[in-house]
């Protein structure tokens, strides 16, 4: 069924897009009032009435700014949203520990961060909460566990081998820089291809079309210019059928919103195609072709079968598992992939580390294969790792909302405009907090004085007492990288692995040198990097030589 839209259809769109707007405006100004508590807390001056500090926070070049936040002000800043609206970041641990965990169940993730994620990805573990979250929570759980990984890891060696072959051919056919970003999202792709859905994206040995690649790379630079707009989803969330809001939508003047709807109709349909073909083998016994691709043990054939011998009260419905998938897809492609670019750079302008790591992952004859809890105990790799993440992590603006009036204890206090000290706040049900991940990782009184400096050697010579004597509540390793509680990254083990398996065979085999081409970092809902900062393209380019010795 075809549907046609007169220029009246749009005038209506408008005047609904109007009303709603005028609405969600009343709203926003009668609040303000409720606010009040939050007043003497520290934080930089509102940019604008209508939008406060948000194009400052959430802009692609707000890197400097975000980084005031976390150290400028304190443990606890106010920020300014849509007509004043205050906005909380904070990075104090204690508090952290309360909203994710103590507390978890007041702090709530936003309505339009849930809808938002049910938008792109379906109702995976992004777009669910309470009974519906732990059920799918409770189903995944085992195959992120370290057994599991044990057994992914020679799928893991066998893709990234092949993207040693494909570099070294890029570097044979004299090829003056590598853009290793592209190289470390097809792997990524390939991987959680392999190893979370048992089906190839990418044989990586050859430039081959990819639509399903070209749409995650695509969807946070796309996703970051429409944050001010998503704020007005929760209005249309009910309006209506879908196809009516779906015609709204596409009624928008907004190029870049149309943009996100072809994106999100790709990685749809293509995870819908991949459900079906692993389905029909499923039920046909026909364990071959489930095997032909990762082995039979990747992440969703375990998933649907044990799905399908789930108590009744236990199961998923379709939707909810392929809803898994384009959410395992997006989570394990460019937060893990932005992350290796971004190691490979820092280890092209630090050579005296790069070639500490490289005698240390040949000696142990990591790039061939080694087992899981050996490549785990190498410790600059590890130590590489770690210090990435925590000055780098690549999700910077994750967010929590008290579904009722509560009060915040600091386990630092911070000193509030009137000169007092403040110990505890007040939060008014319905504000919105953004958990300071950079601010809690690179915490000078925890860290040390270096804290905002890259030094590996620090997680080999013993974290500051300060760090390991504080309750921070993050899943990994005293970070905030991964965040903490009900709601963390599952897939944290998982990444950990990618990334070490991927320097093991690329800085074993290869030598990074930077290029003379300025790197720009862009914020987004995973950061990226771009050449300089006028290009909207996610590249980064290094230099990559063979190291003398290594195979061609």
């Amino acid at each position: 069924m075809s549907i046609t839209l007169s220029v009246g259809d749009y005038s209506l769109a408008n005047q609904v897009l109007l009303v709603a707007a005028a609405c969600f405006i009343i709203q926003m100004c009668w609040r303000r009032r409720a606010f009040k508590s939050l007043e003497n807390i520290p934080g930089p001056p509102s940019n604008s009435f209508w939008t406060g500090n948000l194009e400052r926070l959430y802009t692609r070049h707000a890197e400097s700014f975000q980084s005031e936040v976390a150290f400028k002000y304190g443990p606890i800043v106010k920020l300014h949203g849509l007509f004043g609206r205050p906005i909380l970041y904070i990075s104090d641990p204690k508090a952290l520990h309360n909203i994710l965990i103590k507390e978890e169940h007041i702090y709530q993730e936003l309505d339009v961060t849930f809808l938002q994620n049910h938008l792109m990805f379906g109702p995976g573990l992004l777009a669910t909460k309470g009974e519906q979250h732990r059920k799918q929570r409770k189903m995944l759980n085992p195959v992120f566990s370290v057994n599991h990984m044990r057994r992914l890891l020679p799928i893991f060696y066998r893709v990234v081998h092949k993207l040693h072959d494909g570099i070294a051919a890029e570097i044979s056919g004299g090829a003056p820089e590598v853009d290793v970003l592209n190289w470390c999202g097809r792997t990524a792709l390939e991987l959680i291809g392999q190893g979370g859905l048992g089906y190839s994206f990418d044989p990586l040995v050859e430039q081959i079309p990819n639509d399903f690649g070209d749409a995650i790379k695509a969807l946070f630079p796309t996703m970051q210019s429409l944050d001010v707009l998503r704020r007005f989803l929760p209005l249309f969330a009910d309006l209506g059928p879908a196809w009516i809001r779906r015609a709204l939508l596409e009624m928008l003047p907004s190029k870049r919103a149309r943009m996100a709807t072809k994106i999100v109709d790709t990685m749809a349909i293509r995870s819908k195609e991949i459900y079906e073909l692993k389905l029909a083998a499923i039920r046909t016994g026909d364990e071959a072709l489930l095997k032909q691709i990762g082995e039979g043990k990747d992440i969703m054939s375990i998933l649907m079968k044990a799905n399908m011998v789930a108590s009744e009260a236990d199961r998923l419905p379709e939707d909810e598992i392929i809803g898994q998938m384009t959410t395992l897809i997006f989570a394990a492609t460019d937060t893990t992939s932005n992350t290796l670019a971004r190691i490979l750079y820092l280890l092209a302008t630090h050579p005296d580390i790069q070639q500490e790591l490289r005698e240390e992952l040949l000696s142990s004859g990591a790039a061939d294969s080694l087992p899981y809890d050996e490549l785990n105990k190498l410790p600059l790799l590890d130590g590489i790792c770690r210090e990435t993440i925590r000055i780098y992590p690549m999700v910077t603006l994750a967010t929590r909302m008290p579904i009722q009036d509560t009060t915040l204890s600091l386990g630092e206090p911070v000193i509030g405009l009137d000169g007092t000290a403040i110990r505890e706040v007040v939060i008014p049900k319905g504000t919105e907090i953004v958990i300071g991940t950079l601010g809690c990782n690179a915490n000078r009184e925890l860290w040390g004085e270096d804290a905002l400096e890259w030094k590996p050697r620090r997680w080999i010579e013993g974290l500051p007492d300060a760090v390991t004597n504080t309750q921070i509540p993050g899943v990994y390793s005293n970070l905030m990288t991964f965040l903490g509680g009900k709601r963390a990254c599952i897939g944290f083990k998982f990444s950990e692995m990618e990334m070490k398996v991927v320097l093991a065979v690329l800085v074993s085999n290869f030598v990074f040198e930077p290029t003379d081409k300025a790197i720009a970092w862009n914020v987004a809902g995973v950061w990226y990097p771009t050449v300089g900062t006028e290009s909207n393209t996610p590249q980064m380019p290094i230099k990559v030589r063979f190291y003398t010795g290594a195979k061609a």
